[in-house]
């Protein structure tokens, strides 16, 4: 009892209770294998997987494209449009803490007076 005690105390690779991964399964760690840079997994989406994570309009999408509000689509083909992920991810990020501070320039309230059909009376002045 005492031998096997003084080995896993000394080595612990040697003691009986560690269990090793057999040699066909890749290690748990990532610290023995080769992990590539972060810059290597870039995604890219597609205009329906961009419609399901901004919900807004193809037209709209491209006006604001225009005028640098939106990240750039890119080619990957001639006939292959595509969007970076984490751009889109960062917009998205930077929209929220807009809105959160209220520094996002909102749309104005529409003039109901200028309705076409049932326009809205100017009040009735007694007097």
């Amino acid at each position: 009892m005492k031998r096997e005690q003084s080995i896993s105390l000394e080595d612990p690779a040697l003691a009986s209770d560690t269990v090793q991964p057999p040699a066909s399964e890749p290690a748990e760690s990532g610290s023995k294998r080769f992990q590539p840079p972060a810059a290597l997994f870039k995604r890219v989406i597609r205009r329906p997987e961009l419609r399901k994570i901004v919900p807004v309009a193809d037209t709209t999408i491209y006006e604001m494209e225009q005028r640098d509000e939106f990240p750039k689509r890119f080619f990957l083909t001639p006939r292959c449009v595509v969007w970076d992920l984490a751009e889109v991810e960062v917009w998205l990020d930077g929209r929220r803490h807009a809105s959160e501070t209220d520094t996002l320039r909102k749309a104005p309230a529409p003039d109901v007076r200028q309705r076409r059909t049932r326009p809205v009376k100017p009040p009735i002045r007694l007097g």
